[in-house]
């Protein structure tokens, strides 16, 4: 027993941390299909608010699943059927070496934004969270992160690089020229791709604005409770760990040629949205 204990966590360790903590969560009854995907702009609080319904009772966040974060700029290129079958085999081999089948799994790769309609066909029982946050804030979180900008090297730890080469959430028309853009207006352009393409999705999606979320806990936490069909006071208490010291930040932190820049990239998203 305890040799395949050690084979199990070997195995785990293959795929990430978020299957190594997995470990530590067990249920004696039917593999769950009810898993939840929280996607959102990188930096828009999407690691926080998995954690937060994580921590409810029959949920464990499986963090970023590596092996999926490495396949999704290929995935966001099949057809939906074909992208959808791959997505889960590399999810069910994860939650299986986790010991974590029978658990809500909470998924948070911020790049499940580009194939939602798979993700949707992968488990029809799915709940999405999307979380979103003034594009601004995001900018300058972004920037601090260094992730976009054109003096970054190394890559992450899914393998994908840093720098201001184009992704492959660019526009077509915009490969060339997106490598040139300042780093404020690339940070921009990504919010920008990542928002529009969850917010195209409307099934079994519910949206979360971080400004809410920090401000009024408990009214934050209602709609994604019913969404996923949970009690709201114990996630309200998990929303409510949230700090509001970055709401509002891009005000002090982008200089008057930022704030143009990202004007110029996101400006009509943005009023769209009521972040004006």
């Amino acid at each position: 027993m305890l040799t395949r204990a050690r084979d199990v966590f070997s195995a785990a360790s293959l795929y990430g941390r978020s299957s190594i903590r997995v470990l530590q969560h067990r249920r004696a009854h039917g593999a769950e299909e009810r898993l939840v995907f929280v996607t959102g702009c990188p930096r828009s609080g999407t690691t926080f608010v998995a954690g937060a319904i994580g921590s409810q009772a029959g949920f464990v966040d499986l963090g970023e699943v590596h092996p999926l974060k490495a396949a999704l700029p290929e995935l966001a290129g099949l057809p939906d059927t074909e992208a959808a079958a791959r997505l889960r085999r590399i999810l069910e081999r994860v939650r299986r070496l986790g010991l974590a089948a029978r658990l809500r799994g909470v998924e948070q790769t911020p790049e499940t934004a580009f194939v939602l309609p798979a993700v949707l066909l992968a488990y029809p029982e799915a709940r999405l969270v999307h979380v979103l946050r003034d594009g601004r804030d995001v900018v300058c979180s972004l920037l601090e992160r260094g992730w976009l900008s054109s003096d970054r090297e190394g890559a992450d730890d899914a393998g994908l690089a840093y720098g201001a080469q184009a992704r492959f959430w660019v526009e077509g028309e915009r490969v060339a020229e997106f490598a040139g853009l300042s780093d404020a207006a690339r940070a921009a352009y990504a919010w920008r791709r990542y928002v529009g393409s969850a917010r195209a999705t409307t099934e079994r999606l519910v949206e979360l604005r971080y400004e809410e979320l920090v401000a009024e806990p408990a009214a934050a936490a209602a709609p994604v409770a019913r969404h996923l069909h949970v009690e709201p006071e114990p996630l309200a208490r998990a929303f409510a760990e949230a700090h509001g010291r970055s709401v509002g930040r891009w005000q002090a932190d982008l200089d008057e040629s930022q704030v143009a820049d990202v004007e110029r990239e996101a400006g009509p998203l943005l009023r769209e949205l009521g972040y004006s």
